[in-house]
């Protein structure tokens, strides 16, 4: 029997061979229970290209002390690395959930992106 962990990585890898199948950049999430981790990742899957997550310094400040898993938290994540990829000239993405459902932080993530431009 897998584990709840094997299981959810068993989804992303099906995931990303879909997407690699397709040729697009995607956007892969990570979630923790404390941060949560979004990265731009080239059509070849060898560069990224844009990354952001609750770990860095300026986004700590904006959210305050040990807040790094909420969803307002990670809708600003989804913001800033919509931002990072459009000035790295990446406009169109496919969404990696990494196995995660899209639910909670990762659609508040996901959500963000958008409204700041990125299309999926």
């Amino acid at each position: 029997m897998l584990t709840k962990k094997e299981q959810r990585l068993r989804r992303s890898r099906q995931t990303r061979i879909r997407i690699a199948n397709q040729g697009a950049v995607r956007l892969s999430v990570f979630r923790s229970n404390l941060h949560i981790y979004a990265s731009v990742i080239s059509d070849d899957g060898q560069r990224v290209l844009a990354s952001a997550s609750t770990a860095e310094k300026e986004v700590r400040d904006q959210i305050g002390k040990d807040k790094g898993g909420n969803t307002s938290a990670a809708a600003l994540v989804g913001k800033r690395v919509a931002e990072k990829a459009i000035a790295a000239g990446v406009g169109k993405v496919a969404f990696d959930r990494s196995g995660f459902a899209y639910h909670g932080r990762v659609k508040a993530l996901a959500e963000a992106a958008r409204e700041a431009g990125l299309q999926f």
